[in-house]
């Protein structure tokens, strides 16, 4: 039981959170202090009065009280050997509370910022990331906190065993390099490599639309193969857009072979939509995708993720839930690997401009190798350590570990070179690697 004298709409979602991940049960809220003083369970009194019961006591912070939003001050410290703010005292020494609603909320994300060239919130510009915690799910290791001093005073109490999870993720923004364009769009490719010198481009385009090499995009037998032989459970994303431009340079959704291909994977794996580029503005765009995708598969699409990771508050989310998408797994940042929201766990969307809980559940990632390849421009074995670094982070905390990965990362070709080794390498580790 929780008490409070304000019980909001904001309490009631860190609430759930929370009692979603650690208990069996959902936590009553009370603001009744007879009622509270009278339960013999477990209970947090989060009001600024002490009272005359065994509890845990957190001191409250104004945030959960408040509606709206506004700069919110905050120095970020470390207590018990983690980083925490909104420090306001008792057992913990902050508002727990207040601060996972924070991070989760994305509430930085509402308040003015710099915009990336792609018009996205930058890690750099995250309280995480400026305060040395991007790469550790913090709230997991507050609910680990909490979880212990609850069991310290009520050691009858019982939890929720948290069980590891790994989903490997592909975003499949253009299914093959050479093939299935058409003739307009491969003439004028082949030009432009002509015209630049690019030569050996030139003459594999050729051989591949020739038949006499295979397309270097077309990694996907490779894929089942190794999902088979370590029992992985993929999520696809596929790029639908009716047409291209600068972003959107995906397959045709109306040719046979990319519709094959879709439906071959609708079969195997859980199948998304890899809304646009142009989807982000427009929503009739998002909604003829999403229609497109679930008239190839035969089966109703329900799952997400931003092409580009473009992803704006609320917006972006709005469109999601009234084109009828229940999980989106966009919540990662570009230029950075880490936690965006400073969670390891599955968790739904809080809508600050309506002040509502709503059902749309999203599926964080940590990982994605365009990150590393692009913005960090490591090498293979640099990326290997990093993504290691995580997966062992959210292992420790009995965690959810997504990542993301396009096909086109695995042509060994290039930027490329060695990244589809070094996943291999990765996925072996990991299934011969023993729990933390």
């Amino acid at each position: 039981m929780v008490y409070s004298k304000h019980i909001t709409p904001r309490l009631r979602y860190i609430a759930r959170f929370l009692s979603t991940e650690m208990s069996t049960t959902e936590w009553e809220l009370t603001d009744a202090p007879d009622v509270f003083l009278q339960e013999q369970g477990a209970k947090i009194n989060y009001t600024a009065d002490t009272l005359d019961t065994p509890c845990l006591h957190i001191v409250p912070q104004a945030l959960l009280s408040q509606t709206g939003i506004q700069p919110q001050s905050i120095a970020v410290a470390s207590l018990n050997g983690l980083p925490v703010f909104f420090q306001t005292g008792g057992p913990l020494g902050f508002d727990l509370f207040a601060a996972a609603f924070y991070l989760l909320s994305r509430y930085e994300e509402y308040l003015p910022f710099e915009e990336d060239p792609h018009g996205r919130f930058p890690a750099t510009a995250s309280l995480a990331y400026k305060n040395g915690f991007l790469k550790i799910p913090l709230i997991n290791h507050w609910m680990q906190l909490l979880k212990k001093q609850l069991t310290a005073l009520f050691p009858d109490e019982r939890f929720r065993q948290m069980v590891f999870r790994f989903i490997p993720t592909y975003d499949i923004d253009m299914a093959w390099s050479y093939k299935h364009k058409g003739f307009l769009r491969n003439a004028a490719n082949l030009l432009k490599d002509a015209v630049r010198g690019q030569l050996p481009a030139a003459s594999k385009r050729i051989k591949v639309l020739l038949g006499k090499e295979r397309d270097p995009f077309d990694q996907f037998g490779w894929l089942n193969r190794l999902h088979e032989q370590y029992n992985l459970k993929p999520y696809y994303f596929f790029l639908v857009g009716a047409h291209t431009n600068r972003y959107d340079k995906n397959i045709s959704p109306r040719n046979k072979a990319m519709k094959a291909l879709i439906t071959d994977h609708a079969i195997r794996y859980p199948v998304g939509l890899h809304p646009s580029w142009q989807s982000n503005r427009t929503f009739h765009v998002l909604k003829n995708e999403k229609e497109t995708l679930a008239a190839i598969t035969g089966t109703a699409i329900n799952a997400s993720r931003q092409h580009f990771l473009k992803l704006s508050f609320p917006e972006t989310y709005h469109n999601l839930l009234k084109a009828g998408i229940l999980f989106d797994f966009s919540m990662g940042y570009a230029d950075a690997n880490g936690f965006r929201a400073s969670v390891a766990s599955p968790f739904c969307w809080y809508d600050l401009q309506t002040e509502t809980a709503t059902d749309l559940l999203l599926f964080p990632f940590c990982f994605m190798e365009a990150t590393s390849i692009f913005y960090k421009k490591e090498t293979p074995d640099a990326g290997l350590t990093a993504l290691q670094e995580l997966y062992n982070e959210v292992k420790r905390v009995d965690g959810f570990f997504s990542m993301i990965w396009h096909n086109s990362s695995f042509t060994d070709e290039g930027v490329y070179k060695d990244w589809k080794k070094m996943y291999e390498t990765f996925i072996k580790q990991r299934n011969s690697t023993p729990s933390l």
